[in-house]
C-alpha cells in the first residue's frame, strides 16, 4: 500500500472513534461526560439556562483558546504520523504472550487448568488484564516524569494551557509509540499469565469489545480528567481511583503539584510511591 493510501485511510477512520469503545471519543463516553456535568453545573452556578449551561460547558475560552487548537491538529497529525511511521514497528502482543507463557513453563513448571469454570476464567482475565495495563500506565508515565531525556517528550502533552479531552492526544510521536508498545507489551503479559493458569480459553467481561473496567471507567467521566470542570469524588474514593479533579492537579503548575497523581484509573501506584493527592488539597 503506497503512503499515500495509508494517509487517506487513517482520515477517513477519524469518525470511527465516535463508535469504538476503546477510544475516549466513543460517543456514550461523551454523551456521559456531558450528562455528569449537569448536577455539577446546577450546584455551582446560580444562573441556570440552557444557553448558560452550553456556555459553561463549552466555554469559548477554553475550547477556542490557541492551546486547544493545537490539540485538534495533534489529534490529526499523530494519526498521520501513527498510520505511516511506527504502526509497522511496533510491539505486538502475541509473541510476548508465548515467550511469557513458555518462560512459566520452564521456571515454575507446567501447570494443568486451575479452573475450567468459564465465569471464573473470565472474571479472572478480565481483573488481571484491567490490573497489568493500568499498571503499565503508571510504570510507563512515572518514567516519562523522572527520566530527562523522557520527559523532553512528554513535556508536550504539559504544555497544555487550557485542557479539553482532546489534550489527551497531545502527545510527542514517540511518547505514543511508547504507549503502544506498553499496551501490547502488558497485553502480552496478561495472556501470558492466563494461558498459563487456565489453557487457551480465555476471554473477558467486555462491554461493545472494550474491557469491562475500563468501559465503566471512560462512562464515570475519563473525558473530565482533561478539562476545565472540577469533579471531585472525596478523599476516600481518591484513595483507590483518580478523580478527574486529581488529574487537573497533575496538570497543575504549582510546584506541589509536580509529579503527582501519576495513575490512570487505580490510585493505588501512586499511594504506594507516595505521589497521590487528594483534590481537596
Amino acid at each position: 500500500m503506497q503512503i499515500i493510501d495509508i494517509l487517506q485511510e487513517s482520515i477517513f477512520s477519524i469518525p470511527g472513534n465516535f463508535v469504538d469503545a476503546n477510544t475516549r471519543l466513543f460517543g456514550l463516553y461523551i454523551v456521559s461526560a456531558v450528562l455528569l456535568v449537569i448536577p455539577l453545573y446546577l450546584l455551582q452556578k446560580r444562573q441556570r439556562s440552557l444557553a448558560a449551561f452550553l456556555s459553561y460547558l463549552f466555554s469559548k475560552r477554553v475550547w477556542l483558546h490557541a492551546s486547544a487548537k493545537t490539540d485538534y491538529a495533534m489529534f490529526v497529525v499523530n494519526r498521520l504520523l501513527k498510520a505511516v511511521l511506527w504502526v509497522p514497528i511496533v510491539l505486538t502482543m502475541v509473541p510476548i504472550a508465548i515467550w511469557f507463557s513458555n518462560y512459566l513453563d520452564s521456571t515454575i513448571g507446567i501447570l494443568e487448568p486451575i479452573s475450567s469454570n468459564p465465569s471464573i476464567i473470565i472474571a479472572s482475565f478480565t481483573i488481571l488484564l484491567f490490573i497489568l495495563d493500568d499498571f503499565s500506565r503508571f510504570v510507563l508515565h512515572l518514567a516519562l516524569h523522572k527520566i530527562p531525556f523522557l520527559w523532553d517528550f512528554h513535556k508536550v502533552h504539559h504544555s497544555a494551557k487550557v485542557l479539553t479531552p482532546m489534550t489527551i492526544y497531545r502527545s510527542h510521536p514517540f511518547e505514543s509509540y511508547l504507549y503502544a508498545c506498553r499496551m501490547a507489551f502488558s497485553q502480552g503479559i496478561a495472556v501470558g499469565i492466563g494461558y498459563y493458569l487456565f489453557g487457551p480459553n480465555l476471554s473477558m467481561f467486555d462491554v461493545l469489545w472494550a474491557n469491562l473496567f475500563v468501559f465503566v471507567f471512560n462512562v464515570m467521566g475519563a473525558n473530565l480528567r482533561h478539562s476545565h470542570i472540577r469533579w471531585s469524588w472525596g478523599d476516600k474514593i481518591e484513595n483507590w481511583f483518580i478523580s478527574p479533579a486529581q488529574h487537573q492537579i497533575h496538570h497543575s503548575d504549582k510546584p506541589a503539584h509536580f509529579d503527582r497523581n501519576l495513575g490512570s484509573a487505580l490510585a493505588i501506584w501512586d499511594r504506594i510511591l507516595g505521589t497521590l493527592i487528594h483534590s481537596s488539597k
